[in-house]
């Protein structure tokens, strides 16, 4: 747990709301040697992607199949301490792009996100919190992503000004425009 407290702990904020989720993150980790595990219901530790082409107009998105919403996509660390190797792994099994390279090796953003109740495979899931890291990471957009339907209903590139509005998951605008501002900001340096 020391590596994914680490991780967590030299990321540094981009506004108010990461510096809280922050700190409940990492006081999870403190109190919760299973937090990469998902036997803890509570909470645990997940690791997301927004996979973008080289020149940060374009995003994969995929239509989830719980949340009915095109999302990002991610997963759980089940155990996995190695975050970005987690996000990669769950970018290139849910959009099947063979292309997927890091931006770089630090945490994107961070966020503590709220997971209603849900059957997933026949089994009930209990509410939930997810301690997620965000990875940016760097894909062929001529390379087309491949639909699972074990993860979701369809896969897709979007213009990253336009994919806000196929999002109808209100909750996570703000996680996503958070995220595509700074996606803005790295361009401009560009």
């Amino acid at each position: 747990m020391k590596r994914v407290y680490d991780l967590f702990e030299s990321y540094n904020p981009k506004n108010e709301q990461e510096q809280r989720d922050q700190k409940l993150i990492l006081e999870f980790i403190k109190r919760n040697p299973d937090a990469l595990d998902r036997t803890n219901l509570a909470a645990h530790i997940t690791s997301s992607a927004f996979v973008v082409n080289k020149t940060f107009d374009k995003i994969v998105f995929a239509y989830h199949h719980i949340y009915q919403s095109w999302a990002w996509v991610g997963g759980h660390a089940d155990g996995d301490d190695d975050l970005l190797h987690v996000s990669i792994k769950e970018a290139k099994e849910e959009t099947g792009l063979e292309s997927i390279k890091p931006y770089n090796n630090d945490i994107f953003t961070i966020d503590v996100i709220y997971v209603h109740n849900h059957i997933k495979k026949g089994v009930y899931v209990p509410d939930h919190l997810h301690l997620n890291a965000t990875y940016l990471l760097i894909a062929d957009d001529k390379e087309e992503p491949i639909h699972n339907p074990e993860e979701h209903q369809d896969v897709r590139w979007f213009n990253l000004d336009q994919v806000m509005d196929m999002v109808s998951e209100e909750r996570m605008k703000a996680v996503y425009v958070k995220a595509f501002d700074e996606m803005k900001k790295l361009k401009e340096k560009m």
